[in-house]
């Protein structure tokens, strides 16, 4: 008489099953998803506009000064308005440079984030001389 079920056949249907779930629930930080970021780019309470914003996938801390290493970027409007749309829920690094000219000098820094699934964050990124 067969077995009802073949041992082989459950066992591999399993692995594949928890191998497919791994991967599914392990998609990074990134696009691909329905989260937005948006803010302004502030020198204490004073719009920075035309600052570039870029921003770090999988990061909270500061990653560095060196833009070559953030994933992506966007250039704030006249009114110092960023917008980052389509992201996936996870953690995010967000860093600013631009001009402030009311004080004729560069500024620059940052702020950590985290993204739900599906919502918008308005997060303003604080900047500083030096």
């Amino acid at each position: 008489m067969k077995p009802f079920f073949n041992l082989n056949k459950l066992f591999i249907a399993s692995v594949f099953l928890i191998a497919a779930t791994t991967l599914y629930s392990c998609k990074k930080e990134g696009t691909g998803g329905k989260a937005t970021v948006n803010g302004y780019v502030k020198h204490h309470s004073n719009p920075i506009p035309n600052a570039i914003v870029y921003i770090k996938y999988g990061a909270t801390e500061f990653p560095g000064n060196d833009v070559s290493i953030y994933d992506n970027h966007v250039t704030a409007d006249a009114n110092a308005h960023y917008e980052f749309k389509d992201l996936r829920k996870g953690d995010y690094y967000l860093y600013g440079v631009g001009y402030d000219a009311t004080i004729f000098e560069a500024v620059k820094g940052g702020i950590g984030i985290q993204l739900k699934r599906n919502n918008t964050v308005t997060s303003d990124v604080p900047v500083t001389e030096g």
